[in-house]
């Protein structure tokens, strides 16, 4: 798999982001049941929409 870049509108709720802008407190709730696992970075989150270029963790 090939990495994925990512940016523009859709890039602002991702993750990445948020951790850069020191919102733990959103990040908290974005991650108490994971279910993806971003290829690029390796954080996991509830939502695939949280992450740059997300994968199932079950696969």
């Amino acid at each position: 798999m090939a990495e994925k870049k990512c940016g523009g509108k859709e890039h602002k709720g991702h993750l990445c982001v948020l951790v850069s802008e020191g919102r733990f407190d959103v990040i908290k709730t974005l991650v108490k049941k994971p279910k993806y696992v971003c290829f690029n970075c390796g954080r996991v989150a509830d939502s695939k929409k949280n992450l740059c270029n997300p994968m199932p963790l079950d696969s």
